[in-house]
């Protein structure tokens, strides 16, 4: 049916001609996410009246058709004008079930005139109930993914839904985590619209951290999507299946990975600046409880692998948030049988996160967006727990053998983290880069074993450590333990490379000393014009252990002698 003998119908404003019309326009256009731009008025007139209509009382086959056309209207972020009204918003949310709240004038101070002649307007700390007892739950969501939809596209509709508290209606629903009133799709959409505010709005984000107490909430709800109980204090088991090792639970069902995930991301907006601040007790313990689910779901399987990498991505991601002192909860379960022990403590979990970093590893695909949050994690991880740190070394930096390949050649965990630190990203080179060095406890001369001076000198420079020495990480005094294959080939390996080569002929062999000193102030006469045509710039280490551009007076100081001028030398020694 053509747009506008659909609008002719609905300006009947008889609901039978506007249910028929919407029902027709519903079937041919749910598939649609374009629009042309020539029929961008009539349906912004379409949506003016569909919202004219919801503010009516309606059948529910017409209130369901009312709002299947609003969500497809939706998907169009240049005609969403008659949505992003406090009017327009408040009417949709009441159908969503969701309660709300007016904190500023400006937003709902203007009576909007929404059709039929009636008028609707949002009354200034005014709450509005949910629409019934007994809601029709295809109808909460439909207006639910339609609000999703203005969120994504209209910054308005942000404004409108933080002044209208949405989060807080929905908040209130998601603590009915037991209430099997809810079927799957009201909860999935619940959290997809808490994830949208707090990742759009600044002060959503923090209102339901702090004020709404988010992370206890949503943790309490991730608890009970997971179906876990407690054997001890910060201890799981997924219920009915206490004793049963990790690897043999069933994979969890497609509906829990769905809510869980979702719960994952809105814990990540509202946890996100936790690292750098200080937390006080009643925080460090709700993100150790916290922590302790993220265990859970890094033991945990979904059906596929795909879908498990995905589910353990966004664990990842949250952890990197938690407060450092509070990773030790990774550790606490007892060992048991089949456990990864290390120093008599349980590695599972460790285990599972160097699996996972060693996947985003080989695959080399967007490393800063899929290695960087578990190699941070590690690294901060192995900073301040012992017992991690020595694990991971054992895994990535075991004793070294191989003194006669360069080691960035190789397909071991160490070759692979050191060809990053040369990588074109720097955030990806600076970041494996850290994880070595911490894992070297930050002692410079053993991350040049590893790694090689050439390597490890972008982070040697950084950090003011090119002269050697060790940097102020606090760190156990345990012996370097070296290998007999590389205590005998210690004297000869070139610490620039980290291996031992074949020795090279001396290219000064047979000459007398006034032709190497002619060379060597060729070669600063060379250095000296690639310095001015800032080519190059010729640098020094200073006493503080960083880098320092050299003065052409330095530079023949180094000679003993003066520059030779650049004319005196032959057109076929200067530098192209």
């Amino acid at each position: 049916m053509d747009l506008r003998a659909i609008i002719e119908q609905m300006e009947t404003g008889e609901q039978d001609s506007a249910l028929t019309a919407l029902q027709i326009y519903n079937k041919e256009m749910n598939q649609c996410f374009t629009f042309s731009s020539e029929a961008q008025q009539d349906r912004e007139h379409l949506g003016e009246l569909v919202l004219g209509f919801l503010s009516r009382e309606l059948q529910p086959s017409c209130q369901l058709a009312c709002l299947e056309t609003v969500r497809i209207l939706s998907r169009d972020k240049y005609c969403l004008d008659p949505f992003v009204r406090c009017s327009a918003m408040s009417t949709l949310a009441r159908y969503a079930g969701i309660s709300v709240t007016s904190t500023a004038a400006f937003a709902c101070s203007n009576t909007t005139v929404v059709g039929q002649g009636q008028e609707a307007s949002c009354g200034l700390m005014k709450e509005d109930p949910p629409m019934s007892e007994n809601p029709d739950q295809e109808v909460i969501i439909e207006a639910l993914k339609s609000i999703c939809n203005i969120l994504l596209h209209n910054e308005t509709g942000q404004v409108v839904a933080a002044d209208l508290q949405l989060i807080k209606g929905v908040s209130e629903r998601l603590k009915q985590c037991h209430d099997s009133t809810w079927n799957h799709e009201v909860h999935f959409f619940d959290l997809r619209l808490a994830f949208l505010l707090t990742a759009l709005r600044v002060d959503v984000r923090a209102q339901l951290a702090h004020e709404l107490h988010g992370v206890s909430l949503l943790g309490n709800l991730l608890d009970a999507t997971l179906g876990l109980c407690w054997p001890d204090t910060l201890e799981t088991a997924r219920a009915g299946f206490e004793g049963v090792a990790n690897e043999e639970l069933p994979p969890l069902g497609r509906n829990q990975i769905e809510l869980a995930m979702e719960i994952l991301k809105i814990l990540f907006n509202i946890t996100f600046d936790s690292t750098r601040r200080k937390v006080d007790e009643e925080e460090a313990a709700e993100y150790r409880h916290l922590g302790a689910i993220m265990r859970h779901c890094l033991m945990s399987r979904a059906d596929g692998e795909e879908r498990t990498e995905e589910f353990h991505s966004h664990t990842v991601n949250l952890l990197g948030n938690l407060p450092l002192p509070c990773l030790d909860v990774l550790l606490l379960p007892k060992v048991q049988q089949g456990s990864v022990e290390y120093m008599g403590v349980n590695m599972d979990a460790v285990n599972v996160l160097v699996e996972f970093m060693e996947k985003r590893l080989d695959r080399g695909h967007k490393l800063k967006e899929t290695l960087l949050p578990s190699l941070n994690l590690l690294t901060e991880s192995s900073r301040v727990h012992r017992e991690t740190r020595k694990f991971l070394r054992s895994k990535v930096l075991p004793p070294l053998r191989d003194v006669k390949n360069r080691p960035e050649v190789g397909n071991a965990v160490r070759n692979k983290l050191v060809r990053l630190m040369t990588h074109i990203d720097t955030d990806v080179k600076n970041c494996a880069a850290e994880f070595l060095f911490v894992l070297c406890k930050e002692n410079v001369s053993r991350f040049i074993k590893y790694t090689g001076y050439g390597n490890a000198a972008g982070l040697l420079v950084a950090r003011g450590l090119l002269s050697g020495g060790k940097d102020c990480g606090i760190y156990s005094d345990d012996e370097e333990s070296e290998t007999e294959e590389y205590k005998e080939a210690k004297a000869h390996i070139n610490p620039i490379t980290g291996v031992v080569e074949e020795e090279q002929p001396n290219p000064m062999e047979g000459m007398t000393e006034e032709q190497k000193e002619l060379e060597a102030i060729k070669l600063l006469n060379m250095f000296d014009k690639l310095s001015r045509n800032n080519l190059i710039k010729p640098m020094q280490l200073s006493v503080d252990g960083k880098m320092r551009e050299m003065t052409m007076e330095e530079l023949q100081n180094m000679s003993h002698n003066p520059v030779i001028p650049a004319e005196e030398l032959s057109s076929d020694e200067e530098v192209e």
